[in-house]
């Protein structure tokens, strides 16, 4: 009995049309950027200070400056010797006879101080995020960490939900559903009016968002050949970074965090256009015993490509699969299946925690974010290139363990270099991120290559929920501890890396190996080589354009 791959030698395994489908498919993952590590330019928090009426009516009557205004609003804080951002001096300057001579301003520095009483003023004129908008600073700063984990509640839910939808309706149908759902909600997002309303509609953006960007991932790795798999999923992924890049420079330029929010919504709008232009996954409807449908898809791409089906094509069945339908069951039933589900999970979650904890420490180090982002996102481009240089002639386990360890010694190394040798700094910071960006792009192209095809998108949505587990954490993780000291992030970082890559040590070797079809493949990988040999040797017989491109030395490494 044939699969999909073997279909593949003759329809052609990464002709004009797989080529276009994975151009389109691309560019859903730029908005994502923008979705995943928004908060940066979205929520950031600028330098503030307690604002009093009198004191600011005062001010611009006088032309002082800030500098002199503040100085009879604000009180030094103990702990850093800098004003206060949070405390103002309890004095009803309306009661006093405040006049324009600096000479009789009075030493308030014994006057009994209280909170903020009018709200904050903040040195970011003429820009606008949500936390100048909303005043989430002082007692109210936790908050901002809620924006980042409801993006992610909703990345858990969202991912399992759309994940089971893949895999019972098909991985187009989820895809174009998650998209109008992201359209909607991303809206709703820009214009909510109050903080409560902006956290739910959080929450249903990332209902759609993470659950499609992992419907075109598994698609677009299901309709090439093996030897495509690892270079169409790294390239998906560096779409990414080209987001990352592309992010500083829309933010800069729009100055309100709302109308940043419309611009990252829009083009989700745009892949609901995709109904024409993709098709669903051959694989998939053989799975599911559509055969007919899944030998129209595959005339059709070989038309485009140019190519002819030999007739006994149009005949051929897939029933390797053990089930049609996918359970979370399957993903823990039996020995290895329930090795890679615990293993591949840990690492979703510790790549999360990790690269968003490095990207948004960038907005709390006091530099120009604009340019901190950029450069940071620079440094993601030479991980893609790594891994396409590496995972064919080393293979996917210790690239993957050695991305993990440089992350974790990077984390270590840069929490106690001192701020006097910025630069030094900086460039083990960036080879930590490169670290840490070549873990996340593995984890998600070897979890696919870890699970048979009726379970795959629901074993990758699986996992990843440990991903949006880690966003949760993350905030909260970085920003609370950053308080008690500013590095300690970085020492929690570089433990779970370092565990992370011990565990991956654990993993099976994949290079080169068909995607498996069934649960039993995995279990028992010596019978799944024996099965490709007979597959190939009946192959030879029925295709006579067929060649074997997977050989028993590349199933020896299981």
């Amino acid at each position: 009995m044939t699969t999909f791959d073997d279909i593949l030698e003759e329809a052609g395994k990464f002709g004009r049309c797989q080529k276009r489908i994975f151009i389109l498919l691309c560019m859903v993952s730029m908005p994502w950027a923008g979705v995943y590590v928004g908060i940066v330019f979205q929520g950031f928090t600028p330098d503030h200070w307690c604002r009093d009426p009198a004191v600011v009516e005062r001010r611009e009557a006088c032309g002082w400056n800030l500098a002199e205004s503040r100085r009879l609003t604000l009180p030094l804080d103990n702990s850093s010797g800098q004003q206060s951002s949070c405390e103002q001096y309890e004095v009803d300057w309306n009661a006093t006879e405040l006049t324009c001579d600096k000479q009789e301003l009075e030493d308030l520095s014994r006057t009994p101080t209280i909170s903020c009483k009018h709200g904050w003023e903040y040195d970011y004129e003429g820009r606008r995020s949500f936390v100048t908008e909303f005043d989430l600073v002082c007692s109210d700063a936790w908050l901002v960490d809620m924006f980042q984990a409801t993006l992610n509640v909703g990345f858990l839910v969202g991912s399992i939900a759309i994940g089971y939808l893949a895999d019972r309706f098909g991985r187009k149908m989820s895809f174009l559903i998650s998209n109008l759902l992201n359209g909607v909600a991303g809206i709703l997002v820009a214009v909510a009016p109050n903080y409560i309303s902006l956290l739910v509609f959080r929450t249903l953006y990332g209902f759609g968002v993470k659950g499609g960007w992992v419907a075109g991932y598994v698609l677009i790795t299901e309709i090439v050949g093996v030897e495509f798999r690892r270079t169409v999923g790294v390239i998906y992924q560096m779409f990414f970074s080209i987001g990352i890049l592309i992010l500083p420079l829309l933010a800069y330029y729009i100055t309100d965090w709302r109308w940043l929010q419309v611009v990252i919504t829009i083009p989700y709008i745009l892949f609901l256009s995709y109904y024409w232009f993709i098709p669903e996954s051959p694989r998939w409807l053989l799975s599911q015993n559509q055969n007919s449908k899944a030998v129209k898809i595959t005339e059709d791409i070989a038309k485009e490509n140019k190519m002819t089906l030999s007739k006994n094509i149009e005949t051929l069945k897939d029933d390797n699969a053990d089930s049609t339908t996918a359970s979370f069951m399957d993903l823990i039933r039996t020995p290895n299946m329930r090795k890679h589900t615990f293993i591949l999970s840990y690492n979703w979650f510790t790549s999360a925690v990790v690269y968003q904890g490095l990207i948004m420490r960038l907005g709390i180090l006091g530099g120009n974010v604009y340019i901190d982002f950029l450069i940071s996102g620079l440094v993601e481009f030479p991980a893609a290139f790594l891994i396409l240089f590496t995972i064919e002639r080393i293979g996917r386990r210790l690239p993957f363990a050695t991305a993990n360890f440089v992350a974790g010694v990077s984390c270590f190394i840069t929490a106690f270099i001192p701020d006097s040798m910025f630069w030094f700094k900086t460039a083990v910071a960036c080879i930590g991120r490169l670290g840490i960006t070549m873990t996340f792009e593995m984890v998600v192209f070897v979890n696919t290559e870890l699970y048979p095809t009726f379970v795959r998108n629901l074993g990758v949505s699986v996992c990843s929920t440990l991903c949006d587990v880690g966003g949760i954490v993350a905030p909260f993780l970085l920003y609370r501890l950053a308080v008690i000291w500013l590095e300690l992030p970085l020492i929690i970082f570089g433990f779970l890396a370092f565990l992370a890559g011990g565990l991956v040590l654990l993993l099976p070797e994949t290079r080169g190996v068909p995607l498996p079809d069934t649960i039993d493949d995995i279990e028992f990988p010596e019978k799944a080589k024996e099965k490709i040999g007979l597959k190939n040797q009946q192959m030879v017989n029925l295709l006579p354009n067929y060649q074997n491109t997977a050989s028993n030395k590349d199933w020896a490494t299981v």
